[in-house]
């Protein structure tokens, strides 16, 4: 039995969510590559959150709390775009 299907990052949907609204008027947003090296240097630049289930990190926060992590999403998404754009590397 594997527990990797039952587990994930509280922040893996929220920084995609980001990123596809971020960058949702560019051509960036067709490059797969491009997208997972953003949301990698993201995810790094916030805590690590595991959960099972949605409800386990919504009915445990305070609204000050989820607009906190919602403001941490936004600043690590814009500074992985930043990070990626300046260290671009040709595949």
């Amino acid at each position: 039995m594997s527990i990797n299907n039952h587990i994930r990052n509280y922040y893996e949907q929220l920084v995609a969510e980001e990123i596809l609204r971020t960058l949702s008027d560019q051509d960036k947003i067709n490059n797969v590559d491009y997208l997972a090296d953003v949301a990698c240097v993201a995810l790094n630049r916030l805590p690590a959150r595991y959960i099972r289930f949605e409800v386990d990190m919504a009915f445990y926060m305070t609204p000050d709390e989820l607009a906190q992590n919602n403001e941490a999403v936004q600043k690590a998404v814009k500074q992985a775009i930043s990070f990626v754009d300046s260290h671009h590397r040709d595949t």
